[in-house]
């Protein structure tokens, strides 16, 4: 089985000519679906949790104010989405939907989210098309439920994990790895507990000696029981906002190396699939349907 959560309310309506791809989290279910990586069986309905599961990440304040759609106009901007109940409802549903998977992923040692990956929001602020930090949550959920004693979370989205990094600035129980543009957004970076920036234009043979000579290590260092994994794909040549020179090829022997070592090391891990906003959205949702081929033939 390779658990999934979706939810219809993935495929926000968004303004037209708005930057975000909404559309992938419509076409990327279809393309598993039709080629047979997964089967309709694999995909579960995320729901929204209880508020207590949020607000272990979050500052109360900070989560009325966005569920009342109280923001300043200037927080609104910084998210990059314009507010309504429908956002706000989408948003602590993809939240949801990662800790569903983190219960999942300890029964059947890999799960995704669709969507999710939302590592530019902080405790008190959401930014970079981020409102709410689902991978935190659910990390935070499986330390307080006792589901796990050490997590590692591996981002290798192309944008920095500012939003994660700071909310386990104080937490030794949780270690925040980000790989990145070292001249993307955001400008003002966070103390990840391991940062690699990378220069405009690393290709594949950089990035994969880089990650090949970091991971392992890692594992060996840190020695978690859990491990998240923000699989973005605006690492690829083809992005519009990463800068970095990734093939589809490249971009997929980074899903093996990282899905590969957590199956031999036997850690449940989530996927949470993050940015890409390469021009053509079939660039898109190849390089998002080759992470779940790669766990498909590992788990």
């Amino acid at each position: 089985m390779l658990p999934i959560a979706f939810a219809p309310c993935y495929a926000h309506p968004l303004p037209a000519g708005h930057r975000f791809p909404m559309l992938k989290y419509e076409l990327l279910p279809g393309q598993l679906l039709h080629e047979g990586t997964a089967t309709a069986a694999d995909f579960f309905v995320a729901q929204p949790p209880p508020d207590e599961d949020i607000l272990r990440v979050h500052d109360t304040d900070y989560y009325h104010r966005l569920r009342t759609g109280q923001l300043t106009r200037q927080e609104e901007r910084a998210t990059g989405f314009p507010w309504s109940r429908e956002l706000f409802e989408r948003e602590i549903t993809i939240l949801g939907g990662t800790i569903e998977a983190a219960r999942m992923a300890l029964v059947h040692g890999v799960a995704f989210n669709i969507a999710g990956g939302t590592h530019h929001a902080f405790r008190a602020r959401g930014e970079g098309f981020c409102l709410l930090n689902d991978q935190a949550a659910a990390a935070a959920w499986l330390l307080a439920y006792g589901h796990a004693q050490k997590i590692l979370i591996v981002d290798l989205d192309v944008h920095q994990g500012n939003g994660t990094a700071a909310i386990f600035q104080h937490e030794p129980r949780v270690f925040t790895f980000s790989v990145h543009g070292g001249r993307n957004y955001p400008a003002r970076k966070e103390a990840s507990d391991l940062d690699l920036p990378l220069p405009d234009g690393t290709d594949d043979a950089h990035y994969l000696k880089l990650l090949a000579e970091t991971l392992p290590r890692l594992l060996d260092e840190v020695q978690p029981d859990f491990v998240f994994y923000l699989a973005g794909v605006d690492v690829l040549a083809t992005d519009k906002l990463g800068h970095l020179a990734l093939t589809r090829e490249g971009c997929r022997r980074r899903d093996e190396l990282v899905l590969g070592l957590c199956h031999r090391h036997c850690l449940p891990v989530v996927v949470c699939m993050g940015g890409g906003y390469s021009e053509r959205i079939i660039d898109i949702i190849e390089a998002h349907a080759n992470t779940y081929r790669v766990a498909a033939g590992l788990f």
